[in-house]
């Protein structure tokens, strides 16, 4: 059965159940909103590009998980955006993986390093992590790879060194027996890479699907037990601040349990930072990128949904590639301070 078309040590994030109908489960969901104390240690395993069929136009995942290193074992060698063929709206195959790509290479190194980090933990008395699988596609791994990774998961929580795991996915590589799959394996959260329910945003960042296309992924991963992450990429290209103030009132519907929203940034090597070059593309300014988040966290927090990220990560050499666009290193006090105010 097909349901629609087929990232740091230490950091801590913090969950909710979905939304419910009736208030006095608001009221719930918002007290536990607010009990830090309650929040999980991740460990992240970062994979990017992996799986993913096209780059987007705006991605650099390498930087945006400071692996860019060229002696990180999963530094990817993908040609610019600019140079790929945007994506079929139909499931397309993952790009052809080199040698030095397959397991016992580039994975079998990230997946050995995530499990020595998880069992010091474990022998150092601290409690069980969620280990996270970010970047890339991860139900579009190939399979030996994806194989690994869920082995790894399934160890992990055997052992006690974790709880259970998450994943982040494209909307357009979701289905009901992979999500299975997934859950059988320990995992308890999927985040979609939604970025917008707008299709005309959609296309215009060459996403490969529709709107419909997202909501259906979102439903799927509400029907398989999983809690639902929805990613948002407010100020890509073709989108409005109208477009967002849509795309929040659409993730609560959905579904969501957690949100993420990432101001899009120009960053170098993207096909982006040409369109930028050559005018065809403006980011949004600052300050209407601070009213645009500020009212979709209030809406967030009032429907008891938490926005557990805002803004990129501050990742090495994330800044010296940053060539425009609404950035603040306070970006999420800012933005709820003004939604308070």
């Amino acid at each position: 059965e097909v349901c629609g078309q087929s990232v740091q040590s230490g950091a801590k994030e913090c969950e909710q159940t979905a939304a419910q109908p009736d208030a006095h489960r608001k009221r719930e969901r918002r007290k536990q909103a607010c009990q830090v104390a309650a929040r999980q240690a991740v460990v992240p395993v970062f994979l990017p590009f992996r799986g993913c069929p096209v780059r987007c136009v705006f991605c650099a995942q390498d930087v945006q998980t400071g692996i860019a290193d060229a002696r990180h074992p999963l530094r990817p060698e993908v040609p610019p955006a600019e140079f790929q063929t945007p994506p079929s709206p139909l499931p397309q195959p993952p790009l052809p993986q080199t040698a030095a790509d397959q397991p016992g290479a580039g994975i079998a190194a990230v997946l050995r390093e995530a499990r020595h980090s998880l069992r010091q933990r474990h022998q150092c008395g601290l409690p069980p992590a969620e280990l996270a699988f970010y970047g890339g596609t991860f139900t579009a791994l190939p399979e030996n790879e994806l194989t690994a990774c869920l082995n790894m998961a399934s160890e992990a929580l055997g052992q006690g060194w974790i709880s259970s795991f998450r994943c982040s996915i494209r909307p357009d590589r979701v289905d009901a027996r992979t999500l299975e799959r997934l859950r059988a394996a320990g995992c308890g959260v999927v985040e979609l890479g939604v970025q917008s329910f707008a299709d005309s945003a959609l296309a215009a960042s060459r996403r490969g699907y529709t709107g419909a296309t997202a909501l259906a992924a979102c439903a799927c991963v509400r029907e398989a037990g999983l809690k639902l992450g929805v990613q948002l990429l407010p100020g890509m290209p073709g989108h409005t601040p109208a477009h967002f103030a849509h795309d929040v009132p659409a993730a609560l519907a959905a579904g969501a349990d957690m949100l993420r929203f990432y101001p899009c940034l120009v960053l170098e090597g993207t096909g982006l930072a040409a369109m930028w070059r050559a005018g065809g593309y403006t980011p949004w300014a600052l300050e209407p990128s601070l009213d645009a988040l500020a009212h979709g966290w209030l809406a967030a927090t009032r429907a008891g949904v938490p926005v557990i990220r805002m803004g990129l990560a501050p990742e090495q050499g994330l800044a010296e590639a940053i060539l425009a666009g609404p950035v603040d290193r306070e970006l999420g006090g800012r933005v709820k301070g003004r939604a308070l105010l």
